[in-house]
């Protein structure tokens, strides 16, 4: 979603809690806390004096941006990174504003500071995913014994339960919830590798700044040079996409169990015809089909920003812009719909 999207749509396909943890305000907050943990660490370590890590952390407290002027700036230079480092050292001021930003390259701001937005992401996600694992476990205590046609290829096959049915619901929940550790550990790494990914500005030292500066950020040093090796984030949508394709296979599920000549659930709260008054439409169930696919679609485009040329690419970089923040809100979205949805089962199996 996005700003150009009309806003009733907002309830149907926008996720409020992403893009809160995503936006432009935890973007300059995560910006803020990079450069004054860099200082830190630089500091610690020898490479600026004392008195201008702190002098960067004293005036941090009160830094606000002007936010068109990066906006601005970020049309010029393709990234924000180079008129957000030349406010900061204006409002730090004095010798203090030669230390800012040292040793470090734009990628290495941002890419950290998406690390530590999706640290807080990927809290939002498990705890989603948890409740929906219960709530599968729960309909599935209620619901699991009884009779349902099976059907494969979508035609009638033998019978089946619908805890049958559901236990492969849950599993693919499940599995998504097992991956996303691994996914959580390769996404939330350290970026300092300067210009061009040889660090060298801190020369032998490279080791222990990043050690104090992933410390104080609480994430990893990754073995190797994130600049323009981008498998994680393939990863990432390559995660998003079993977790949303799990909950499609739900809604899918679900939206063929409500056909009236299924009659094999019942849901509350469906979605009125503007035509057809008598109709009792799967929304949620039919939105989770519509995000599984989008992600699906995007994950193409997450892999093809793994082509990064020589040490830094811009384009590439760019196209992760492009991708991962639509993938995060669908998402989100699906697993707020695929709450609603399982809490609003109020009958599997038919009638009488």
């Amino acid at each position: 979603m996005t700003e150009l999207s009309p806003t009733f749509l907002n309830d149907l396909l926008l996720d409020t809690d992403v893009a809160a943890l995503i936006g432009t305000e935890a973007d300059l907050k995560a910006m803020l806390t990079f450069e004054v943990a860099l200082g830190e660490a630089a500091a610690k370590n020898g490479f600026i004096p004392q008195e201008h890590a702190r002098a960067l952390a004293e005036k941090a407290a009160t830094f606000t941006p002007d936010r068109l002027s990066l906006q601005a700036s970020t049309l010029k230079d393709g990234v924000v990174i180079p008129d957000y480092v030349r406010q900061l050292r204006d409002h730090v001021g004095g010798e203090a504003a030669k230390s800012v930003h040292f040793g470090a390259t734009s990628q290495d701001v941002i890419d950290t500071a998406l690390a530590l937005k999706l640290r807080d992401v990927f809290d939002l996600f498990e705890a989603r995913l948890t409740g929906i694992a219960a709530l599968l476990e729960g309909l599935i205590e209620t619901f699991g014994a009884v009779e349902i046609p099976g059907r494969t290829r979508m035609q009638s096959a033998i019978p089946i339960t619908a805890g049958d049915r559901m236990r492969v619901w849950l599993a693919g929940v499940m599995q998504a919830l097992e991956a996303l550790e691994a996914v959580r550990r390769e996404n939330l790494i350290l970026s300092l590798a300067g210009a061009a990914g040889t660090a060298e500005k801190y020369g032998e030292k490279i080791g222990a700044v990043r050690d104090d500066l992933a410390h104080a950020l609480g994430l990893a040093v990754p073995a190797y040079v994130p600049h323009a090796a981008r498998g994680r984030i393939a990863d990432l949508g390559n995660w998003q996409s079993r977790v949303t394709g799990a909950l499609g296979k739900i809604g899918q599920d679900v939206a063929l169990m409500a056909q009236n000549e299924m009659a094999e659930i019942a849901l509350s709260g469906g979605g009125a015809s503007s035509a057809m008054p008598h109709k009792q439409n799967p929304v949620r169930a039919e939105v989770l089909v519509s995000l599984a696919r989008f992600n699906a679609t995007q994950v193409a485009a997450l892999h093809q920003s793994l082509v990064h040329e020589q040490e830094r690419s811009g384009a590439a970089w760019t196209l992760e812009w492009l991708v991962l923040p639509p993938m995060l809100n669908a998402t989100g979205v699906s697993l707020k719909h695929a709450v609603e949805l399982l809490s609003g089962i109020r009958r599997i199996g038919k009638t009488g």
